[in-house]
């Protein structure tokens, strides 16, 4: 009974540094006041090249719609793993989208890029509407967007 008691906090132990070596990150992006139907969004890291490296969250449940939010689309290739979890509703003309996701210590200040790609049904698609470098400096600043995003802040 000591060795399983011993052994349970031992890999409790060695859990908690890699427990300690993420944070909660906050994303809020405001949408600009817009017509039309509600947005469709994709928040994701690119590395310092540009390329993709993982999704953050997805606004907008049907998958259909997804190829219209292209830069990530072809990232992430549209793979169910890629965004199951962490999808949730479209967001509408002037509204907020507030969400939290947990990111490794060692992304932030790693040149790393916080992007989001955004689309309406029958109107333009905005590619990359935000793009802003992932650093401790950025945190809690805002950043416009290009397209639908009025503005962008992620606090840590």
């Amino acid at each position: 009974m000591k060795t399983l008691i011993a052994a349970t906090c031992l890999v409790g132990a060695l859990a908690l540094p890699e427990l300690a070596q993420a944070r909660e990150v906050t994303l809020t992006t405001q949408l600009k006041d817009y017509s039309g139907s509600d947005a469709y969004l994709a928040i994701y890291l690119t590395d310092g090249n540009g390329q993709y490296q993982k999704t953050l969250w997805v606004a907008g449940r049907k998958a259909k719609y997804y190829r219209h939010l292209s830069d990530w689309a072809r990232g992430s290739g549209q793979r169910p793993a890629e965004f199951d979890g962490i999808s949730g509703a479209s967001v509408g003309s002037g509204d907020t989208l507030k969400v939290s996701v947990e990111l490794a210590d060692t992304l932030i200040d790693a040149g790393f890029q916080i992007r989001i790609d955004s689309a309406v049904e029958n109107q333009r698609e905005g590619r990359a509407d935000v793009s802003v470098p992932l650093t401790a400096k950025g945190a809690g600043k805002t950043t416009l967007g290009n397209t639908y995003v009025k503005s962008f802040t992620y606090n840590l």
